[in-house]
């Protein structure tokens, strides 16, 4: 997973900032390394497998004991609970709907967060990423939407993604931006100077 250094996070405060010039528009970057830890899928996982393989050792190396099917059982759960931990391994085991569906909850939750339904005029834009889901989504307040269809940014948030797919975030969000910078400027172009919401790049622990 590609972390970002200071000097990183400031180029991206910079884009912000010098689109922020042109545009009335309030933008937001947020960078999640992953939506969610997934543990009860892990945890589902490892359940399902411990139930099935006593009985398919049973039936295929004869009668076991309750204590030693128990064990097995436990065991089974155990390692494979710990297993199934490993970053690399739980997003193979996650449905791609259940990964995008937790990444766009946190999305949505962080338009709130960082205060985007608050700006004067509903000029808020929130750029957000989930990386281990390769997850990115732009979600906007009315007075940019009232501009714009959602299918503006879809091209967008194509190359986007990816671009964090290749391990590329730092290019992602400088194109991103300057993208929706140059759409901004013609609907929502700048009318007075203000600076309501920070411009740096916010990291999700």
């Amino acid at each position: 997973m590609a972390l970002l250094t200071e000097a990183e996070k400031r180029q991206v405060a910079d884009t912000i900032s010098r689109i922020e010039r042109e545009t009335d528009a309030e933008l937001v970057t947020v960078l999640a390394p992953r939506a969610d830890d997934y543990v009860y899928i892990s945890v589902l996982w490892a359940a399902l497998i411990a139930l099935v393989v006593p009985g398919l050792l049973n039936y295929l190396a004869g009668w076991w004991n309750t204590s030693e099917i128990l064990s097995v059982q436990w065991g089974t759960f155990v390692v494979l609970g710990l297993l199934f931990r490993i970053p690399a391994i739980t997003s193979r085991l996650v449905p791609r709907s259940v990964r995008y569906w937790r990444a766009s909850n946190l999305a949505k939750a962080q338009f709130l967060e960082q205060n985007l339904h608050h700006t004067q005029g509903e000029t808020g834009m929130l750029i957000f990423v989930a990386e281990a889901e390769r997850y990115v989504e732009i979600l906007v307040d009315r007075g940019i939407s009232r501009h714009f269809d959602d299918s503006t940014w879809e091209d967008i948030v194509r190359r986007f993604t990816e671009r964090v797919r290749r391990k590329q975030t730092l290019q992602g969000f400088i194109e991103c931006i300057e993208a929706c910078g140059s759409l901004l400027k013609e609907k929502v172009p700048a009318t007075h100077e203000r600076n309501e919401l920070p411009n740096h790049l916010v990291i999700l622990d």
